[in-house]
């Protein structure tokens, strides 16, 4: 009978963290390319990125909690801790959308041996951003349903990955720091 109902919450949910998965990285490339912009809040213009590296550095030490948690069976806590990370994620989506509407992108200007790693960091970034979408809201789903099989399998790939997002979204902010004027 669980088994059921849990195919019946499937058929509903699983559209939703499809739909999401596609919806929110296509939501950001059109905010990147947008041809104006909308001072929403009127923020200078490094105070979205020091947000947005402070909710990923929190993220990543959330993440490395929930990890350590697991491993000494400290169910209860591990779940607080990951709704945390998800919760920040989330408020970091939000502002990120914020920042996209409001800030013209800054480019970089680095030079030397600086610049490739840069790059090779900032891109792996966005690529692994969008990847994690899918991961995370499906590991949430999983263990939050009580499918724990189901919720190990995935986070294997979930938690490495995600972590990766959110360090190297505090490594981008503090390769632009000098730039954000």
């Amino acid at each position: 009978m669980k088994e059921v109902i849990q195919k019946g919450k499937d058929k509903i949910v699983v559209p939703i963290i499809i739909t999401l998965s596609i919806a929110v990285p296509l939501a950001v490339l059109v905010l990147l390319n947008l041809p104006t912009r909308y001072d929403l809040l009127g923020l200078d213009i490094g105070t979205y990125p020091f947000f947005h590296a402070v909710l990923n550095g929190i993220t990543a030490i959330l993440l490395l909690m929930g990890y350590v948690l697991i491993r000494k069976g400290e169910k209860l806590l591990h779940r607080n801790v990951m709704i945390t990370a998800f919760v920040l994620s989330c408020v970091f989506l939000i502002s990120y959308v914020f920042s996209k509407l409001s800030n013209d992108p800054v480019p970089y200007g680095g030079e030397g041996f600086l610049r490739p790693l840069y790059f090779f960091i900032l891109i792996s970034h966005i690529v692994l951003s969008a990847i994690i979408v899918p991961l995370v809201l499906f590991t949430m789903y999983r263990g939050l349903t009580a499918e724990y099989k189901k919720h190990v399998k995935i986070a294997r790939y979930t938690f490495p990955i995600w972590f990766y997002v959110a360090v190297t979204g505090v490594l981008v902010y503090l390769f632009m720091l000098p730039y954000y004027g």
